[in-house]
């Protein structure tokens, strides 16, 4: 019984285990997921805040060297740079949109440094082309466009330290979460274990038993039939010959001194004459079951 009952809630036991390893192992690898993409979104921020940088130099570069040569084969980098700069700034809006509100605002100044950068350089630029030559350079000496690089290298720089930050951070959780996913999973496998090998041990506990008890009850069962078996050879034998013998005896008695018995006597006579044979009729059904079992067992 008590091996039945721990059968019982053994086994839904060790499927709620199986699950609950499983859910583990599943949470996981959504945090791991996670992780990867928050890391995967700080990566992209950074590449888009080096693009940015990327295209002012561009731009500089190209417009210095115009002012200085008028060679129009310098401003190639500043047309480039100039047409992608915008697209560039909205792919880090979009990134920076899940930030703090202080990385969003130091990201709305770089915009607006941006382009008061870029009016500076359009304004030398076109001095240049109209051949002020001198105006265009002293523009350029009021260091007005160098303040703003200046500006601007410092927001990205601390934009960029802030994704560093957070790459450092998601990391740390990256080792956590991987350091808490092993040790869960090795608890949980170490208990999975142990209470599968000890449900093996009672099942195959119970299968003994089951033999034990399906052996004994067969050997029950021989001594039963053995005895039916003695029973019914005496119900065909000497109980058929006594059962013949007493209904001759009351055909005789009735015959004989029918006419001499009390009332009395007559119903007794016919009670025996009726327990005679419901016996009769027992030892036919006992011997015809006894028989049914043995075309049974010979098919």
């Amino acid at each position: 019984m008590l091996r039945r009952v721990a059968l019982q809630i053994g086994i839904p036991t060790l499927l709620a285990f199986i699950a609950f390893n499983a859910y583990l192992a599943v949470n996981h690898l959504k945090r791991m997921q996670t992780i990867a993409a928050l890391t995967l979104e700080s990566s992209a921020i950074q590449a888009q805040l080096s693009r940015v940088l990327k295209d002012l130099t561009d731009m500089e570069t190209g417009q210095r060297g115009y002012l200085l040569t008028e060679n129009p084969s310098y401003l190639p980098p500043y047309t480039v740079a100039k047409g992608r700069i915008e697209a560039d700034f909205s792919s880090l809006r979009v990134g920076l949109a899940k930030r703090t509100q202080g990385e969003q605002s130091l990201e709305s100044q770089l915009e607006s440094l941006a382009k008061s950068k870029q009016a500076e350089m359009e304004r030398s630029i076109n001095l240049r082309q109209q051949g002020y030559r001198l105006r265009s350079f002293r523009l350029v000496d009021t260091n007005e466009g160098e303040d703003y690089m200046d500006e601007i290298r410092r927001i990205v720089s601390s934009l960029s330290s802030a994704e560093s930050s957070n790459l450092a951070r998601f990391e740390s959780e990256r080792i956590a979460t991987l350091k808490h996913a092993v040790r869960a999973t090795i608890v949980a496998n170490s208990a999975l274990l142990v209470l599968a090998a000890c449900l093996f041990g009672l099942m195959r506990r119970h299968g003994q038993v089951l033999a034990k008890e399906a052996a004994q009850s067969k050997q029950e069962l021989a001594v039963r039939d053995l005895q039916l078996e003695r029973l019914t050879s005496a119900l065909s034998g000497p109980a058929r010959s006594n059962i013949s013998t007493i209904n001759t005896i009351f055909r005789l008695l009735l015959e004989n001194y029918g006419g001499f018995l009390p009332r009395h006597g007559q119903e007794y006579a016919e009670q025996i004459k009726e327990a005679a044979a419901q016996v009769e009729r027992l030892r036919q059904d006992l011997v015809g079951s006894r028989d049914s079992e043995s075309d049974v067992k010979a098919a």
